[in-house]
């Protein structure tokens, strides 16, 4: 593949375009109607194979069994401006009760099961669902939630059910309505397709609306029928959302898993059903190719493993591209869930291994100083994307919308990036992360891109301790490979040897600890992992723990 950059460049307007995006089925139709009309045609095909629950489905069964949801949902009067609560694992059925949503024309919004309760109670607050799908094991909590919040639903369990509860295989006995069709929406291709949240990484979750635009298609790499493809992420990711969608639309085989994550478990379905599209988390990545099982796994059928979401350090990369066969097969993907759509793909990793790559088509790319004016190349500044297409906000939140995107629909990102010459993004930092020390500025991602070159190091965190003299000192909080004996201050050591700015070392400590602190969706929580930082070092004085 050419490294020349596909992408546009204006240097008037100092904007970045990947060019224009032509849709590959008719504008009208809604998310429901084009995998409705796709399961038609390829009715025989698997459409998914439970590796923990040891189903198989063919696109026929999964299309009738969301009929079977979809027409109980019309059976109870639910509209399309109805909302559907999700708090489930990727179970068999739960791509049934999706795609009924879809049908239908009414979004669900999904939470993530490890949700504390008030985040629960705020979000389901904000959106009051009709109906709730949750797994038994979410059951008392959500039930507690809406008896807290005075919400008059139904709750429908997909697994683990408890006694009484109504349950999914209920739902599926439902007679299907006469003449079933999936409905055309009643606010165009604008209207809301589904309800995700936010990260949380600096607080509550927003509940972020996602449209029914056909730019959440995956386009950037063939997606043919012996496409299998795993992800797993629940459907309150991007990337949960995207390969069900992807499934029913482009007739690949899922491979779904309702267990906790688990890298020796995905070594082996990797080999067992010769997965070829992979999408991960840079978290999931660092666990995986950490853990024992993976230098010895056949990986040979992976034709995409697609990552991103977070920052992923440069040495874990080159990991899993040593054991990667084919070129150009290990793709970063940086977006916004806020975009709806895919943001930069790199696809150029061993040419640009530090960068997030390039705006896909439809997308355009400007970098804003403080006064929010562009700029050009190698400059660094705020990232902004532009899709074009509508977004309704966050779901009852518009003070919060209007922070997000301005008045000419740019999404203000608050990561800190540039664009190189070629065209392709560099992330920098958050810009909320941006620290000063002695009034000179610096990014905790410089200090963790050094730490990630320690063989022994997994992952780390990197934050600022507030001093009275100095400002923002830096502290680290890191994960050592299993059985290794890297210490807290090897890596003080380490970063001092390297890093010869005195305000860009370690001078709050470091410490080793068995994993970061995440938000729900498995990203990298900065705020309370410095949170236990400061609890430990205050607690304790241990060789994994080398402060001043």
């Amino acid at each position: 593949m050419p490294n020349k950059p596909e992408s546009k460049y204006d240097p008037k307007l100092k904007v970045w375009s990947g060019g224009e995006r032509s849709n590959y089925f008719a504008p009208h139709l809604s998310i429901g109607e084009i995998i409705f009309r796709e399961m038609e045609r390829h009715p025989k095909l698997i459409a998914q194979i439970s590796a923990t629950e040891k189903t198989v489905l063919t696109r026929e069964e999964v299309r009738f069994n969301a009929m079977h949801v979809a027409s109980y949902m019309r059976g109870l009067g639910l509209k399309q401006c109805d909302i559907v609560g999700l708090i489930a694992r990727n179970t068999t059925h739960l791509v049934a009760v999706a795609y009924a949503c879809f049908f239908n024309g009414m979004p669900f919004h999904s939470l993530n099961i490890s949700y504390e309760q008030d985040t629960i109670e705020k979000l389901l607050s904000i959106t009051r669902p009709s109906l709730i799908f949750c797994d038994g094991d979410e059951y008392a909590r959500v039930l507690a939630a809406t008896e807290h919040i005075k919400l008059d639903t139904t709750i429908i369990t997909m697994r683990n059910h408890p006694s009484g509860s109504l349950r999914i295989l209920d739902i599926l006995s439902t007679s299907i309505e006469d003449n079933f069709r999936p409905a055309r929406l009643e606010q165009g291709p604008d209207q809301t397709l589904a309800i995700l949240c936010s990260s949380g990484t600096t607080g509550v979750p927003k509940a972020v609306t996602f449209t029914n635009s056909q730019q959440i298609l995956w386009s950037c790499t063939p997606m043919t029928t012996d496409v299998v493809q795993y992800s797993h992420s629940t459907l309150d990711w991007f990337s949960g959302l995207s390969v069900c969608i992807n499934a029913g639309v482009f007739s690949t085989t899922s491979i779904i898993a309702d267990n906790k994550f688990d890298p020796a478990f995905l070594c082996r379905i990797i080999e067992e059903y010769k997965i070829t599209f992979l999408v991960q988390s840079p978290s999931q990545m660092a666990m995986l190719v950490s853990c024992p099982e993976f230098d010895a796994s056949d990986l040979s059928s992976i034709r995409h493993y697609v990552y991103g979401g977070t920052a992923c350090s440069v040495e874990m990369q080159h990991r899993m591209r040593r054991r990667l066969k084919q070129a150009d097969c290990l793709v970063f993907s940086y977006n916004l869930t806020e975009m709806n759509s895919l943001g930069c793909l790199n696809l150029h990793f061993d040419e640009k291994p530090n960068s997030v790559g390039r705006p896909v088509k439809g997308i355009r790319v400007k970098i804003i100083n403080e006064k929010g004016e562009a700029l050009g190349p190698s400059a660094v500044g705020e990232v902004c994307f532009y899709s074009g297409q509508h977004w309704s906000g966050y779901y009852g939140n518009p003070e919060e919308t209007r922070i997000m995107v301005d008045s000419q629909r740019w999404l203000h990102t608050g990561d800190m990036g540039y664009m190189d010459p070629d065209g392709f993004l560099y992330i920098v930092d958050r810009k909320k992360d941006m620290l000063k020390y002695q009034s000179i500025m610096y990014y905790p991602s410089e200090i963790e891109r050094v730490i990630s070159q320690i063989p022994d190091v997994v992952e780390v965190c990197v934050f600022g301790v507030w001093d009275e003299v100095n400002g923002d000192e830096a502290a680290a909080s890191v994960v050592k490979k299993p059985g290794t004996q890297l210490s807290a201050q090897d890596v003080v050591k380490f970063v001092k040897e390297r890093i010869g700015a005195k305000y860009k070392q370690l001078n709050a400590g470091a410490i080793i600890v068995e994993d970061l602190v995440r938000s729900p969706n498995g990203k990298t929580h900065r705020v309370a992992t410095k949170a236990h930082f400061l609890e430990v070092t205050n607690r304790t004085r241990t060789q994994d723990s080398w402060f001043k």
